[in-house]
């Protein structure tokens, strides 16, 4: 088996994906004003993100985060799976994605769709990406850390380089239907991003129920949760001791970069991500 699917240039999941869809969703999928995006690159908090809007719509009631797979809450419509459940969803629809911009369907960019896009500190994603990747079976597994280390810098892993997606993206940080969040801020204060994310969708959340969004979409919460836990994988692509909510903490790279890889990385960065203004990775 093909450890990847390629499609112009970036590398996907060899199950699950087609190309076929993933022309269609770039090319035709219609972006509805209503939709609202959850995009992230791979291991950047998704899921949470995706639980905590989940919950925001259910004013806090846990019942269809504990009864659906999180997949089906806000499908991938650049899956099989989710682009055929979206096209034939009605209403405003939750939607996520780890799309690059020039794959993103054109239809976004003259839509009033919303988009919420976090970012986490790069170092995190590279480790929370090695320990997840190495138990999975639809994507090439790397042997070592220092391996996945080399990888991800060159962008030869899942969804291509991390500098390229995340530099496209930020290019829409100025406009009104475009939400960037911090995992790192996410993390430090959840309750002052939750009331964030409500006022980009206009939503509103009593105290009570604000309460109860927090509750359910905690890191023991969703670990509990057998629909967002990701046990409900079947062993054709991931091994038993998968784990999706292994830490959920900000800063565990220092406990597996060498002195050497750290200074390598810090280096990359500052040369991939010159001109953007220091304050808009918290974790720097």
């Amino acid at each position: 088996m093909s450890y990847y699917l390629w499609f112009e240039g970036i590398p996907f999941p060899a199950v699950g994906f087609e190309k076929e869809i993933i022309k269609e969703t770039c090319d035709n999928f219609v972006m509805r004003d209503e939709d609202t995006v959850i995009l992230t690159y791979p291991k950047s908090g998704t899921n949470w993100l995706i639980e905590i809007v989940c919950l925001i719509q259910t004013k806090g009631d846990p019942n269809w985060i504990q009864s659906v797979p999180v997949w089906d809450c806000s499908p991938w419509m650049e899956t099989q799976n989710g682009y055929k459940k979206l096209i034939n969803k009605e209403g405003p629809r939750l939607i996520s994605s780890h799309l690059p911009f020039h794959l993103f369907p054109k239809s976004f960019f003259s839509s009033k769709a919303k988009m919420i896009y976090m970012i986490r500190n790069l170092r995190d994603v590279l480790v929370s990406g090695y320990f997840f990747w190495s138990k999975t079976k639809f994507v090439r597994s790397p042997e070592s850390m220092t391996t996945y280390f080399e990888w991800f810098l060159k962008g030869n892993v899942l969804c291509g380089s991390w500098f390229e997606h995340t530099r496209a993206w930020l290019s829409m940080r100025e406009s009104d239907n475009f939400l960037l969040l911090s995992y790192k801020d996410m993390k430090q204060d959840t309750k002052s991003t939750i009331k964030k994310i409500c006022d980009f969708l206009g939503k509103r959340l009593e105290p009570d129920e604000l309460d109860m969004v927090l509750k359910y979409s905690s890191f023991q919460a969703m670990k509990e949760n057998k629909m967002s836990n990701f046990s409900l994988l079947t062993k054709n692509v991931a091994a038993n001791d998968l784990v999706l909510l292994r830490k959920g903490m900000a800063g565990d790279w220092k406990n597996h970069f060498t002195v050497a890889q750290a200074e390598a990385f810090d280096e990359v960065f500052q040369e991939k991500m010159a001109g953007f203004p220091s304050g808009l990775f918290p974790w720097e």
